[in-house]
């Protein structure tokens, strides 16, 4: 008995410490763990005390699952694939005050979402790409089915109602003209609702075939009695068809109070689904969507038959790589996109799209097409189309009279020799122009070609032979690329109108640091990322934008970061990418982050030369991600990442510190210790001198 009593007594004295440790406030235990810290710092305990750290940091777990918004009502939950080694950033980010994402080549814009593959839903959010695996609400069914097709399970006495309901859906649908992604997000509503309003649904479809069969069955017995007493007894008849007459009325009535019955459950039914499709699209946010993809009706009335190997979808015909030389005569007022990629088409005739009248999208690339065979007056007659492709074919000129309709022409990845004053006149709508892969050059680009462009916002000219910035470009213009080029400077009347411009590439040029103009850049507002890479940059370049968010540059021959270069930036640089140059410890020194202190989020110094961690990283408050892999480091100091004066913990999120020199056992027990989690610090493996 006081054995037992003795026991509970411990038991009583154990739990009141759990709890009064967990309801410490966050300060104290700070206090407490860097008192244990100290304690272990200690000769007895030093050395497990590092071994401890040693085999913590050497595991990468999965990140945790952030919080990101996707509209301003709404939360949703998205795995990061910065939980992977090495791609936890992207030097391909776009952020700024829009957020783009550059994701396979294509720029999507913030908070827009998109499924890569099945059953992966992805986020931009402040150009971070975030994605995740359909998480799939448990079913509390005894025996669940997954339809193919499909990412989550569902009850299997929903299957039969789905076989039921599909073809009036699939009716539905077709005509009201909704897109394949829309029916499937429909079906999957269906499947989600809960089984007793199956049941219901199933009762009123008995019902109907009861009365049915009530009414075949009267109607039997009428015929029978016919054939046995003839038609002599007018009088007998007429009462038997009264008292039939009245039973079909019973009937009639009874049917009518069911469908009446129906036709409100299904109102009901046809509400709740609008009301979670609203609900569904609302969370889902700026939903990046392919062309909608129907099942293949029959052609419209008067349309002769399609060639072998098109396709008719809803408003859409598509002709992939078809083998056709020439474009079919096609006469279909209702069509509005025609896909022709991939053939050995070499011609447009004048009549090509006479019987296309309300085509919006026109798709021509991988042809063979060359300038001489397209008709003058080819695309003129169509007042609706807002987009073109080309890319991929032989033209040496931009085919003219283009309708002044276009909002987005493409002709990447031909022979285009010039672009003189009159090649995109009338092109006042064209908001995206891309001329990639060309001959272009300044030489050969008339300084009034882009004049007539009013609301351009996208060019693309890499691939190109530019050796400068051209001249003439649209007031309106947010984005130029021009990699790829032989560009060697930038003067300083390159960028004097466009005071919108918000993104500029440059990457894979001829640019030395003093071939840029002090003026060049410097007093633009709106330009928020500049990349540079892969040019013959020996340091980083001065007077750039005040504006400027984000900076690359990569691959280049950079040896030192000037101080205060950044000093004059407001609201501040957030994304520095310094990789592949060949920064040493002396040219980097504590002012050379002067004034993205308060500001850098991403600090990417990894394949350098550095010996040390850079003087001023104890100092960057909103650091999220630190790279300072494959370089010579040998020794961590223990306040050049954290400091002992501050009981703040770090937002570091990733700290890269693999392949350099650096003997893990003989790291201060205080070096990371304002790191929230050792999972985030990776130091596996080192090199060996």
């Amino acid at each position: 008995m006081k054995f037992a009593s003795l026991f509970s007594f411990f038991l009583l004295i154990i739990l009141q410490t759990d709890f009064g440790q967990n309801d410490e406030n966050p300060r104290k235990q700070r206090k407490m763990y860097n008192r244990r810290l100290k304690k272990m710092s200690s000769p007895l305990h030093r050395s497990s005390r590092q071994l401890r750290i040693q085999e913590i940091m050497m595991v990468t777990p999965a990140a945790k699952l952030p919080m990101v918004n996707l509209d301003y009502s709404a939360e949703e939950k998205f795995e990061s694939f910065l939980s992977l080694l090495g791609v936890e950033s992207s030097y391909n980010v776009l952020p700024g005050k829009r957020g783009h994402c550059l994701v396979n080549g294509m720029t999507m814009y913030n908070k827009a979402v998109w499924s890569p593959e099945l059953c992966t839903t992805c986020l931009c959010s402040n150009g971070r790409v975030l994605c995740d695996k359909t998480m799939c609400h448990p079913q509390r069914c005894p025996k669940t089915v997954t339809p193919e097709g499909e990412c989550c399970p569902v009850c299997s006495d929903t299957v039969s109602y789905l076989l039921l309901s599909d073809r009036a859906l699939n009716d539905r649908t077709e005509f009201s003209g909704d897109s394949s992604e829309q029916r499937e997000t429909t079906n999957l509503l269906h499947k989600q609702r809960p089984p007793p309003q199956v049941k219901m649904d199933q009762a009123l479809r008995k019902e109907e075939l009861q009365f049915e069969e009530s009414k075949e069955e009267i109607k039997e017995n009428e015929d029978r009695k016919q054939k046995i007493s003839g038609t002599g007894n007018g009088e007998r008849l007429s009462t038997e068809g009264q008292s039939r007459e009245g039973a079909e009325q019973r009937l009639a009535e009874e049917g009518r109070q069911a469908h009446q019955h129906g036709g409100t459950a299904r109102q009901e039914e046809e509400k709740e689904e609008e009301d979670y499709k609203d609900e569904y699209e609302t969370i889902r946010g700026d939903v990046f969507r392919m062309l909608p993809q129907l099942p293949v009706p029959a052609p419209p009335r008067g349309m002769p038959p399609l060639p072998s190997g098109c396709s008719l979808s809803y408003r859409t015909i598509s002709c992939n790589s078809a083998d056709l030389t020439q474009i079919p005569p096609l006469t279909a007022p209702e069509i509005t996109s025609l896909e022709l990629p991939g053939n050995s088409i070499i011609s447009i005739p004048d009549e090509a799209f006479n019987g296309l009248p309300n085509l919006e999208r026109l798709d021509l690339s991988k042809n063979s097409i060359t300038s001489s065979g397209i008709d003058p007056k080819a695309l003129k007659f169509l007042k609706k189309l807002m987009y073109l492709n080309m890319d991929g074919n032989n033209l040496v000129e931009i085919p003219s009279e283009l309708p002044s309709t276009l909002e987005e022409l493409k002709i990447n990845e031909n022979n285009l020799r010039t672009i003189d004053e009159e090649s995109l006149s009338d092109l006042n709508q064209l908001v995206t122009l891309e001329l990639e892969g060309n001959n272009l050059s300044e030489t050969n680009v008339n300084p009034l070609a882009f004049k007539p462009l009013k609301s351009l916002s996208y060019l693309r000219l890499g691939r190109n032979k530019f050796r400068i910035i051209p001249q003439g470009l649209p007031a309106s213009l947010e984005e130029l690329y021009l990699e790829n080029n032989q560009i060697e400077e930038i003067t300083e009347i390159c960028f004097n109108h466009t005071r919108n411009i918000n993104v500029i590439v440059l990457c894979y040029n001829e640019i030395e640091e003093n071939r840029i103009a002090p003026l060049a850049w410097i007093n633009q507002e709106n330009l928020e990322s500049i990349d540079l890479s892969y040019n013959k940059l020996y340091q980083v370049p001065s007077y750039l934008p005040k504006s400027l968010l984000h900076l690359v540059l990569l691959g280049n021959r950079i040896e030192r970061i000037p101080g205060y270069v950044f000093g004059h930036m407001h609201p501040g640089l957030e994304y520095l990418y310094l990789s592949f140059n060949k920064l040493s410890d002396d040219g980097v020194d504590r002012v050379s982050f002067y004034g993205a202190y308060h500001s850098l989020r991403e600090l990417f110094l990894d394949h350098n030369d550095l010996k040390s961690i850079p003087p001023g990283v104890q100092e960057m408050k909103a650091l999220h991600f630190l790279r300072l892999n494959n370089n010579k480091i040998r020794n961590i100091l223990p306040e050049q990442i954290c400091s002992t004066e501050e009981d703040d913990d770090s937002i570091l999120e990733y700290l890269h510190l693999e392949n350099n020199y650096i003997k893990t056992r003989e790291i201060s027990p205080y070096a990371f210790s304002c790191i929230r989690s050792y999972s985030s610090i990776i130091l596996k493996p080192q090199n060996i001198e």
